[in-house]
Parts: C-alpha cells; structure tokens; sequence
C-alpha cells in the first residue's frame, strides 16, 4: 500500500475490513496527519474518533504510536487514547505535548502504576504533577520521577520524598545523583541512606566540604538526640574527617557540647593516635590529669581546653530521666551550661561557635526552671 491515502483505503474502511487492515489504514492516515490540508486534516479526525472506539485493540496502538509526538492532534482523541488499556495509553502518557496538567494529574490519581509510571518519564514533568506523582507513595513511580532531570520537583516534595523513600536505594539512589539537590533534602538523607549513597552524597561536584561536613556533624546530631532513624558509623566518621583534614577543634568543640561523648572520644583517639579505649580512660580519669595529657598529645588549641572540660564535668553531672524528649533536653541543658560558663572559663569561642551552639540551643525544647 502506498504512503497516501486513497479511495480505496477509505472503501476498505467503509466496508469493515479485518483488524489488520484497520490499523494500517490507521497508522497511514495518522502518520499523514500533520501535512494533510485543513480540509483533510479535518476528515482524518473525524477518522480517528471513529478509530479510538475500535474493538481492535492493535487498532488504537497503531494510532496511539502514531499520534503519540503529534502537536495537533485533537485533545479529545488523545485523552482518549491516554484512558485506553497500558499497550494502547502508554506511548500517548510518556510523549504526547497535548495532554495536560489536569488531564496527568487525573490519569495518575485514578489509573494504574504502570501509566503512573509512563507520565513520570515525560521529557517534562509540572510541579504540580510531580506532587500528584509522589502522592501515590508508589515506589517505582517515585523513583522514576526523581531520576527524571526533567522534572521539577519542588524543595519541599523532594524533602517529602527523601523523608518517605530515603531508606530505599531504588529512589534514594536517583534522588542522591540528581543535577540540583538542595541542602535541606542532602541533610534528610545523611540520616536514612546506606553507607554506598552517603559517601556518594558526600562527592557530589555541588558539595562543597564545608557543607559535607556540616552535613556529616548533623546526621550525627539527630542520631545522638534520637531523631535520626539511622547513624552515621562514629569510627567512620572521625576517619573520613581525619582523612580529608576535617576534623577540626570547631567541630570536636561542637560534638561535644551537643553531648555526643562517643564522637568526642573517637575524635581524640584519632588526634592523639592512641586506642579508643586508651582515649576514654584519660577522658574520664576522675582526677583530671589524663584528659590533659591526651588533649596536648592531640595537639588541639589550648583555647578549647577548658570549654571541653567543663563539657565533660557538665556530662557527669547529667541524668536522663526518662521523660518526653528526654535527650534533647539534655543537650540543650549541657549546651546552656556551656555557653553560661564560658566567659568565668575564660573561653575563647570562635563567633561561628558560638552562633552554632546557639542557634541549636534554639532548636531544642525548652526546660524548666527546675530542670
């Protein structure tokens, strides 16, 4: 048969040929659609509402392959052909410019994963249609989506997304190499992927190592207040500082202010170089001496002596209690302690120190007057 349609594909028509007739002639005249005449551009739609209502399933995917990158086909024969069975809706879902908005967002919220699916690999996907998307809490579909860099996908849906899939490598891998991951949503997943995503979040081109750091310390943070649903391996951690010259006074200042005592002490056994073991001895000798022989074998600022050695006094004198929010308000007690006996210490804290245990100290529930 050649390319143009002619009577005598139209008396085939007419006559009700075979079902493979009719999705030839379906794929001739919608394959024809965007050069025909406005006249026969006219007659051939007319053509295709007729087709979208054939019982011949290989009749609606011959016109569904056809017309799925055609910008002028009718809204109507493509919204029908979106609603149709996967083989026939698929191509139309993935591709078609003529759908819109509502007519996705409609499709995902009443059809199958398998099309929810299909719109999440557009060339463009809305935010609003990937809030529809992420709402269906399907998997795969949410997976899909966010390895798609053509989708926007607003800081708060990505937070949504990190906060609901972060445990699951087939979303959380895609969503960790996506081109533009914003800080709020790197900082949900430190606390909820694996160890292999975490260090590939940590070498993203975009993360500078002040923010990976930072990043690090505050995974560390929630885990010890209890917030986090995963920790970052303490040893590691100190390691992957150490090794890229990161572990910082700063931030053994910060750690142990937050009443993260197992972080202090691997940091000091890695400064030092002696055995954690060795480490906590000297830190917790009662009579004082061994944490200042470790803290000058660590080689640290003379400055943050004394704030790190009320830190410690401040830690024995500090129960749980085993009420709401019991850690947080521990730390916030062991950091208000801290910032009230710094200046009588004659502690020397960095602007950025103070500003840091401040603003967490602010994060922190509030306690009593008799606490």
């Amino acid at each position: 048969m050649d390319d143009k349609l002619n009577e005598e594909d139209v008396a085939k028509l007419l006559a009700n040929p075979s079902a493979e007739i009719r999705a030839e002639i379906a794929e001739k005249i919608a394959g024809q659609h965007p050069s025909l005449s406005d006249q026969q551009r006219k007659l051939a739609e007319d053509i295709f509402r007729l087709m979208v209502k054939d019982a011949e399933v290989r009749v609606r995917e011959a016109l569904s392959r056809q017309l799925k990158e055609n910008p002028s086909v009718p809204h109507d024969v493509a919204a029908s052909l979106a609603r149709d069975v996967e083989s026939v809706s698929l191509p139309i879902l993935q591709f078609s410019e003529v759908l819109t908005d509502e007519d996705l967002i409609e499709i995902i919220k009443s059809q199958s994963p398998e099309k929810q699916v299909a719109v999440a690999k557009r060339a463009h996907v809305s935010a609003g249609v990937a809030d529809a998307l992420v709402d269906t809490h399907n998997e795969a579909v949410v997976a899909t989506l966010v390895g798609n860099e053509g989708a926007e996908i607003a800081e708060g849906t990505l937070r949504r997304v990190a906060d609901e899939f972060g445990a699951s490598d087939v979303v959380s891998a895609p969503l960790v190499g996506r081109r533009n991951l914003p800080v709020t949503v790197a900082e949900r997943l430190m606390t909820r992927v694996s160890e292999n995503l975490r260090q590939a979040l940590m070498t993203r081109p975009d993360m500078t190592p002040e923010t990976a750091t930072n990043l690090l310390l505050h995974a560390r943070e929630l885990a010890v207040l209890g917030l986090a649903e995963a920790d970052t391996d303490v040893l590691k951690l100190v390691d992957h500082l150490y090794r890229n010259a990161r572990l910082t006074p700063s931030i053994i200042l910060r750690a142990v202010c937050m009443g993260d005592m197992t972080f202090f002490e691997a940091a000091m056994a890695k400064l030092a170089r002696i055995k954690l073991e060795n480490a906590r001895t000297l830190i917790h000798d009662a009579g004082k001496r061994g944490f200042e022989a470790l803290f000058d074998k660590a080689g640290l600022p003379k400055a943050f002596y004394a704030a790190m050695r009320a830190a410690i006094d401040v830690s024995y004198e500090m129960e749980y209690d085993g009420g709401p929010n019991d850690r947080e308000r521990f730390s916030r007690r062991m950091i208000e302690r801290i910032l009230t006996q710094y200046g009588d210490l004659g502690v020397d804290f960095e602007n950025d120190d103070l500003e840091y245990l401040l603003a967490k100290m602010n994060e922190l529930p509030g306690s009593s007057l008799g606490d």
